[in-house]
C-alpha cells in the first residue's frame, strides 16, 4: 500500500506539480485547495502519512491549517512540510511553533521535495 500524502495549495499548478513528482515516486497524493478544504480531508477518514501545505492561501492559511491539524489526535505527530515562497526567519519560526516539521522554499527542485518526504516518512 503506497504512503498517502495530502497536498494543500491554492495553486492548481502547484497541486499538479507536487502530485506528479510524488506519484512518480510511488506515493498516493490527495489535493486540497486551501486550509479549510485540507482540514475537511483530514477529518474525512482517509489516513495521510505526510501533509504538505502552502502558507499563503484564501479561507485558511497554512500556518493556521498546521495548528488545526495538530489538534487532531490522529495527526498530532504526522510530518507536516511547508512548501512556500516565504523565506523569512519569523515566518519559519511561526510555522515551527504551529507544528511544521519541515520548510521548503519555492521554487524547489523535485529531488529536494522527494528527499524531504523520504526523510520525514521513511
Amino acid at each position: 500500500m503506497p504512503k498517502s500524502i495530502l497536498a494543500v495549495d491554492d495553486s492548481v499548478t502547484m497541486q499538479q506539480t507536487i502530485s506528479m513528482i510524488l506519484e512518480g515516486e510511488g506515493y498516493s497524493v490527495v489535493t486540497a485547495k486551501d486550509g479549510t478544504d485540507g482540514l475537511q480531508k483530514l477529518k474525512g477518514g482517509e489516513r495521510f502519512n505526510v501533509i504538505i501545505t502552502d502558507v499563503n492561501m484564501p479561507n485558511m492559511d497554512g500556518i493556521t491549517f498546521t495548528r488545526e491539524a495538530r489538534k487532531l489526535a490522529q495527526y498530532k505527530f504526522t510530518p507536516i512540510i511547508v512548501v512556500t515562497t516565504e523565506s523569512q526567519i519569523n515566518k519559519k519560526e511561526e510555522g515551527k511553533a504551529a507544528g511544521a516539521t519541515g520548510w521548503i522554499v519555492k521554487p524547489f527542485k523535485p529531488a529536494q521535495l522527494i528527499a524531504v518526504v523520504k526523510k520525514v516518512s521513511p
